[in-house]
C-alpha cells in the first residue's frame, strides 16, 4: 500500500467499476464480462491495500442502467461516489435523486464510438443540466479526440475528467497526436486527468510503464499536482487475467512519485473534486 500521511481519508480510488453478469448489459457493447465484480468484493480490495473511499464508474457494457451503481452508493453512504452514463433526454429530477445519493460526474465512453458534435444545439440541454448538478464530464476516449472534444465543451464551462491518461498509445511516445495538444489543456484550469489503466496503454508492459513515467512527469509540470489523480480501474475488464489490484498498487509505486504527487494522487484531487469529507 502506499504510504500515504495520517488523514481523515487514508487513500481514495478514484476509478473502479461494479457489476453482476445477471444484469441488463446494452446492445450495443464491445464486451461482456464473464464474472460478478460486486461492491462486497471492491470493498474488501479497498479495505485490504489500505482504502478508505472509491469512485464507482459505470460500465460502459451496462449502458445507461445505472440501478447497480446507486445501490452500492446507498449501501455505504460516504465512503463512495459515482459516476453514471445517461440518456441525453435525462430528466432534472432524476440527476437531482442521483447527486442526493452521491453521484458527482457523467462519463461519455466514446471507444469504438463515432465522434459526436459537442457543438450542436442537440447535446445543449444535456450538458446545461450537467452543470446545474455541478457535476464533471468524464470523457474515455483516444488521446487525438480529447483536445477537439474538450474544446468543443468550452462554451459550457463544465468540469472535465479525462480518462486513463487520455488513452494514449504507448509505443508512440509523447510526440503523438494529441499528446502535446492534452498537456496544454492543462492552463485551462478545468480539466483533471485520471492515472489509471497504465496496461491499457497499448505496449508492452515495460513499454506501458516507461511512457507512463514520463507521460506523469509531463502531465504534473503542465496542471500541477492538484488536477491528477490515481484509480485502479479495478476489476481491470478484458485484462483480468494478468492484472489485480496488486499489480496496479506495484505499477504505482514504479512511477517514483514524489511525496506531494503521491499525497495528491490518493488524496487531494479526488477528495477535493468528489466532496469527500
Amino acid at each position: 500500500m502506499p504510504d500515504v500521511p495520517a488523514s481523515p481519508l487514508t487513500a481514495i480510488d478514484s476509478h473502479a467499476h461494479v457489476f453482476s453478469r445477471g444484469l441488463n448489459l446494452a446492445s450495443e457493447r464491445r464486451y461482456a464480462p464473464t464474472y460478478d465484480a460486486p461492491l462486497g468484493d471492491y470493498l474488501g480490495q479497498l479495505q485490504a491495500h489500505g482504502f478508505s473511499h472509491g469512485v464507482l464508474v459505470q460500465p460502459s457494457f451496462l449502458g445507461t442502467d445505472n440501478r447497480y451503481l446507486l445501490s452500492a452508493l446507498q449501501t455505504v453512504p460516504g465512503q463512495l461516489r459515482g459516476v453514471v452514463m445517461v440518456d441525453r433526454d435525462v430528466e432534472r429530477e432524476t440527476l437531482d435523486e442521483m447527486t442526493r445519493l452521491g453521484v458527482r460526474g457523467v462519463r461519455l465512453n466514446l471507444m469504438g464510438q463515432a465522434l459526436p458534435d459537442l457543438t450542436s444545439a442537440a447535446w445543449r440541454p444535456f450538458l446545461e443540466r450537467i452543470g446545474e448538478q455541478g457535476w464533471h464530464l468524464e470523457l474515455h476516449r483516444q488521446v487525438v479526440d480529447i483536445p477537439h472534444l474538450v474544446r468543443a465543451l468550452e462554451p459550457y464551462d463544465l468540469d472535465i475528467v479525462i480518462d486513463h491518461f487520455g488513452r494514449p498509445d504507448a509505443r508512440l511516445g509523447l510526440g503523438q497526436p494529441g499528446f502535446p495538444d492534452l498537456l496544454t489543456l492543462g492552463g485551462k484550469g478545468r480539466v483533471w486527468v485520471k492515472v489509471s489503466g497504465c496496461y491499457r496503454l497499448g505496449g508492452t508492459p515495460e513499454q506501458n510503464l516507461a511512457f507512463a513515467r514520463k507521460a506523469l512527469g509531463a502531465l504534473e509540470v503542465h496542471y500541477g499536482a492538484e488536477r491528477l489523480m490515481w484509480g485502479s480501474d479495478w476489476p481491470h475488464t478484458q485484462h483480468e487475467a494478468a492484472v489485480s489490484f496488486a499489480t496496479v498498487l506495484e505499477q504505482f509505486e514504479a512511477l517514483g512519485c514524489s511525496a506531494q504527487l503521491r499525497r495528491a494522487l490518493l488524496v487531494e484531487t479526488a477528495r477535493d473534486l468528489f466532496g469527500f469529507k
